[in-house]
């Protein structure tokens, strides 16, 4: 594994300290996306209880956090993943080229194996003193804009996909201008951080930028985390669906003996119980109970398809993310 790639993605932090070593029966490594650290930190311990009650084991749960396409690599290159929990379907459709994970694994679990789903939103200062609404605020030279690097993550991706998306809709589906309505937003940018950990640090504790872009779900995070900056949730008028893939890593987690743990981790992400935690993280969830629970936290959005704007993942990698494709575009003179 190439040193660069092997910092990142050992950077495990083991969740659950319940149980000692030596009265561990299971261990699991998932490996997600950078900002769901303080998820899986709540998360992990719920299922750590309905593995005990089910099956009578302790389970200790490590995670890894990075860009999604960095840790895809890493995978490839030798991290031992029994699950993913991306935030981009082309990552894990990465590791089936590698032959690591079934081709068929969107029709393994429901809803195309998203367990719940978030869209691309803005964190603005207190009192919102740019006065920061929608796309179009965030291509205005008074304005300095945050987020992470595309190429390295997927959250970063997305924002690109969503601000894309606003361009065509205001430009009468013209493809060009949406690229060059894109590419101020990019000429925003200051620094482009490897992965959404990074963008939040920088916009909240290094005070750069007026706006940070990043999915609804750390934007709520966030807020939270810094409750003495008063930063505020803006929720632009156009988003972009943006679901949140998991997978097992059937040839890891065969050789790991750890197949039937794999797969009941990510079926209890549907329970209930899960569901109720993702929704206090601010994510949209499946459960249309729960999703009832939550909806005075979560704002009504037109939210975009990648299928119905950009013709699927497939078409978007070829014509958006692939060498000499608009991304690169975007981001000449960078």
């Amino acid at each position: 594994m190439k040193p660069s790639l092997l910092a990142a993605a050992f950077a495990l932090a083991p969740v659950l300290g319940a149980a000692s070593p030596a009265a561990a029966q299971d261990r699991l490594l998932n490996v997600s996306y950078d900002i769901a650290r303080e998820l899986f930190e709540a998360l992990n311990p719920a299922f750590a209880e309905h593995w005990q009650e089910t099956t009578g084991r302790t389970v200790t749960t490590d995670q890894s956090h990075g860009g999604t396409s960095r840790q895809a690599r890493a995978i490839l290159e030798g991290l031992g993943a029994d699950v993913v929990t991306f935030n981009q379907e082309t990552d894990i459709d990465v590791l089936v080229g590698g032959g690591l994970v079934p081709e068929g694994w969107r029709e393994l679990l429901p809803n195309g194996a998203s367990p719940y789903h978030s869209l691309p939103a803005f964190l603005v200062r207190e009192g919102n003193p740019r006065d920061i609404q929608d796309w179009d605020d965030l291509a205005r030279e008074d304005v300095t804009v945050i987020f992470p690097n595309p190429r390295t993550s997927g959250n970063a991706r997305y924002t690109y996909l969503a601000a894309f998306a606003y361009g065509l809709e205001h430009n009468d589906g013209d493809e060009d201008a949406a690229e060059a309505f894109v590419k101020e937003i990019f000429d925003s940018v200051p620094v482009f951080d490897t992965g959404g950990r990074g963008a939040t640090q920088t916009f909240a504790e290094r005070g750069i930028g007026d706006v940070l872009v990043t999915f609804e779900a750390e934007t709520g995070g966030i807020a939270e985390a810094y409750e003495d900056q008063n930063l505020e949730r803006v929720t632009p008028s156009i988003s972009l669906f943006a679901a949140f893939p998991v997978a097992v890593v059937a040839e890891v987690a065969e050789r790991n003996g750890n197949t039937e743990l794999a797969n009941a981790y990510l079926e209890w992400l549907y329970t209930p119980e899960a569901q109720r935690i993702l929704a206090q993280h601010f994510y949209r969830v499946t459960d249309e109970d729960v999703a009832a629970e939550f909806a005075d936290s979560l704002p009504d959005v037109q939210l975009v398809t990648a299928e119905d704007t950009f013709g699927g993942w497939e078409a978007i990698q070829r014509d958006h993310f692939a060498e000499g494709a608009r991304l690169d575009s975007v981001f000449v003179n960078q």
